[in-house]
């Protein structure tokens, strides 16, 4: 049933009973702080995404969408807001479910292929660019505009989560039986943020990776820069391959089956010495500087986890996030020097060489951490909702150490009792997967999409049982597919258990085969 109070505001904005209304009419619908600019019919296929950067967005065949009402809008909650937002919503065959979609790195985009995965499973989807234009990696909108940061940080999720409620409601005649949100990097900071400071917008959360702790990952991604912007430290590409290789010679089998994956990268003792050149320098050792440069990328600081050995080499891996192609050149550097210059300093300008750890680390969280971390252990108003929330986190993520996502866990336990936590909260650890997907691990677990699935094989379906029925997820099914699609065929499947459960080889069958492993306590 749609609440009462929400009853009574759409009734004032319709001015009118609340009964459903047209795609079309819904543009003289005046939400607090809002213009709807566009409210119409979308035809089956004929939706084409605007030109523009759309990083990291979901694929989706847009031609085999079906009808749809499509509502743009903007909200502008301070003087120098402007939150751009769209609710697409089934012309027929709604599911009564709400999903809401987030962002990566920076945002500045709207999700349309998340939206459009949405939209084909009968849900009304939202997503919105967060207050702002531009690629994921660009953080120059920031620099001296406070307001909009805030709209970055979690006013944009939130109140794109009221107006899409109010207009589904307006639209049917009835609001959604169950509000979801999904996202990962950002978007699993921004799925915290919806938890801990607005417990009452979702039902069930999944959040993927998260960049909740904000301010110490972004210090710490920025000692790793200053390290590998030096000639003689600097590790180039061609040198991972011989440090995954010596990550896996020295932890593959501690999980009791060698298989290319690290089970639990936290319990590798790796020591980059190994590595050490012994007669001249070639891409299969590393220099004095390089053994003591990838030390210190393994090591923690500035209050955020090292890096995790393996999974070093690949697509979304350390050539993309950490190394880059040369020096200055990786997606950390795109994203520490964007939110110091920006964020920080409020100079796009800002010499990345002047950089002082401690020193800005602090800076940044006196200047920011209110409004960008999600690091708040009290759920209690989100447990008392009926809100249910998962965390997942590849171990091999070269972006976000996934002991970042133990760490926030374990915070919650502290607050709340593990008893308490357990009612509410999973987190799974992914072996071998990289930021959000890709690694050399078992990487697809329905994750990325609300397609129908069977809840073990699909986290998200996981979620809703868990929501709607009361039945609460053990392990998952991840697949890795042999060209990354489903049509090209399943190279491995592997269990993901609850934290902090492992996945155990049972002894017998084929290792790349999920059914020959059990979950297990973590000795």
């Amino acid at each position: 049933m749609l609440p009462s109070k929400l009853r009574l505001v759409l009734s004032a904005l319709l001015a009118t009973p609340l009964v459903a209304a047209t795609c079309e009419s819904l543009s003289a619908l005046k939400p607090p702080d809002t213009t709807i600019t566009a409210a119409s019919t979308v035809a089956a296929g004929a939706f084409t995404p605007p030109a523009g950067p759309q990083l990291g967005q979901a694929p989706v065949d847009y031609k085999a969408l079906p009808a749809f009402c499509r509502v743009q809008g903007v909200i502008q909650p301070s003087a120098d807001s402007h939150i751009e937002f769209e609710i697409w919503l089934p012309a027929s065959g709604w599911n009564g479910r709400y999903e809401g979609l987030g962002n990566g790195g920076f945002a500045g985009s709207i999700d349309f292929g998340g939206m459009g995965n949405a939209l084909a499973n009968g849900y009304v989807a939202s997503a919105t660019d967060t207050g702002h234009k531009g690629s994921a990696i660009d953080g120059k909108w920031a620099a001296g505009h406070p307001e909009k940061i805030t709209d970055f940080g979690y006013r944009a999720i939130h109140e794109t989560a009221e107006k899409a409620k109010a207009i589904t409601a307006a639209f049917y005649g009835n609001g959604a039986r169950h509000s979801y949100f999904s996202s990962c990097s950002d978007g699993g900071r921004e799925a915290l943020m919806e938890a801990q400071r607005f417990p009452g917008d979702y039902d069930g959360i999944l959040a993927g990776a998260p960049a909740n702790n904000w301010t110490p990952l972004l210090s710490s991604g920025m000692a790793d820069v200053l390290t590998l912007s030096d000639s003689a430290s600097y590790i180039p590409a061609a040198k991972l391959p011989a440090i995954q290789a010596a990550t896996l010679a020295a932890c593959d089998a501690q999980d009791g089956v060698k298989d290319g994956l690290i089970g639990d990268p936290s319990k590798c003792k790796f020591d980059p010495a190994v590595l050490l050149c012994k007669s001249g320098d070639s891409d299969s050792c590393l220099t004095a500087p390089q053994v003591a440069a990838l030390q210190q990328l393994y090591s923690a600081k500035l209050n955020f986890p090292g890096k995790l050995p393996g999974g070093e080499v690949g697509p979304n891996t350390w050539g993309d996030w950490i190394t880059g192609a040369a020096p200055g050149r990786s997606l950390m550097f795109a994203f520490g020097t964007g939110f110091f210059g920006n964020f920080v300093y409020d100079d796009p300008a800002w010499d990345f060489h002047t950089f002082q750890g401690e020193r800005a680390s602090k800076l940044a969280d006196d200047k920011l951490a209110r409004a960008l971390n999600a690091t708040d252990p009290d759920l209690k108003r989100f447990r008392d909702h009926g809100g249910k929330l998962i965390i997942y986190h590849g171990w091999s993520d070269a972006a976000i150490s996934a002991l970042n996502s133990i760490n926030y866990l374990k915070s919650v336990q502290q607050k709340m009792g593990n008893a308490q936590t357990a009612d509410f909260v999973r987190l799974y650890l992914a072996p071998g997967m990289a930021h959000c997907g890709g690694g050399p691990g078992p990487d697809s677990f329905g994750q990325g999409s609300v397609a129908p699935a069977e809840p073990q094989h699909s986290i998200t379906k996981a979620l809703e049982d868990w929501v709607e029925k009361g039945t609460a997820p053990a392990s998952l099914i991840a697949t890795k597919y042999k060209a990354g699609t489903p049509a090209s065929g399943v190279a491995r499947t592997r269990p993901l258990c609850p934290y902090p459960q492992v996945a155990q080889y049972r002894g017998s069958g084929s290792t790349d085969d999920a059914a020959n492993f059990a979950c297990v306590e973590a000795k």
